[in-house]
């Protein structure tokens, strides 16, 4: 199960018999190492303490729903809305390296198993680099589904046009289109990213328009920045976790919903096409502490 990094010290944490000013440090820190962020910290730390102070709250099994109640209400999850009767457009973005690739297979298979969209076409808009058209053509192929792409250095808008006018000719239920994770600086990508999002919002209801950030679940505070970044740049709808399967921290996800207000729609469990989880909050802190 994911989280594990994060879930064995505070498990720890909470096994104290004496909830003194040593444990709300510890606990502090241990969340801030998990990477829920100082300000998430520190507030939670004060509401613990008040709770211990003014309410009377002494043991683990009532100080341990306080922290969770508290970290439930600033966690976001969403489920992606698609428009029925019309093109739904997914932008998938993310820097590379991250498995934006395979998500946008994931997220396919996950609308087509779970969600009984049959129509669906893929776009290889990244055009920066040849692996990424290509891996999304193996990948179309395994699925059995169509993946509009062109030449390697080809310019993405006109590929993510091009798939538009295609997916609306075919009848096609949902779009989902792959965009550059580098540039040779980020104000490039910047750039090109707002080039691509101004011509899919010009083309597409607001309403079937989603801009999707895959993150790397493994890079903590790094991640945090890229959010700002994208988040900036084109506005974002909601995030996947990838690679949830490793000794992730996790944490990232409490800062980015509470600082940026993003929510978490996926998370991605290992290399498997059917390995993507829609992100339960109370599963989450189950995990970090053990199912009540």
């Amino acid at each position: 199960m994911p989280w594990q990094g994060i879930g064995r010290r505070l498990r720890g944490l909470f096994q104290a018999r004496e909830f003194n000013e040593d444990f709300f440090h510890e606990l502090e820190d241990a969340m801030i190492e998990a990477d829920m962020g100082v300000r998430t910290a520190s507030e939670t730390g004060e509401a613990l303490r008040k709770a211990v102070r003014d309410e009377g709250l002494r043991t683990r099994e009532d100080l341990l729903a306080a922290f969770k109640a508290r970290l439930k209400s600033i966690l976001r999850t969403r489920e992606l809305p698609l428009t029925p009767g019309a093109l739904n457009v997914l932008l998938v973005l993310g820097v590379n390296g991250v498995g934006k690739t395979t998500t946008i297979a994931k997220l396919a298979q996950h609308f087509r198993v779970h969600r009984g969209v049959s129509r669906i076409l893929l776009a290889a808009g990244d055009t920066f680099r040849a692996a990424a058209i290509e891996q999304l053509k193996l990948l179309g192929d395994k699925l059995g589904l169509p993946v509009v792409a062109q030449a390697h250095g080809a310019d993405p808008g006109a590929v993510i046009f091009d798939a538009i006018a295609s997916a609306a000719a075919r009848g096609d239920e949902l779009l989902i289109a792959d965009t550059a994770g580098r540039l040779h600086n980020k104000e490039a990508l910047v750039k090109e990213l707002a080039k691509i999002d101004k011509i899919v919002s010009a083309r597409i209801g607001t309403g079937s328009y989603q801009k999707i950030l895959v993150l790397d679940a493994t890079t903590g505070q790094n991640s945090l920045a890229q959010a700002e970044v994208f988040h900036k740049a084109v506005g974002i709808d909601s995030i996947v976790l990838s690679k949830c399967d490793s000794t992730a921290k996790g944490g990232i996800v409490v800062p980015i919903c509470r600082d940026l207000g993003i929510p978490i729609s996926f998370i991605g469990l290992g290399e498997k096409l059917d390995d993507l989880e829609v992100f339960d909050p109370d599963r989450y802190l189950d995990s970090l502490f053990g199912a009540p």
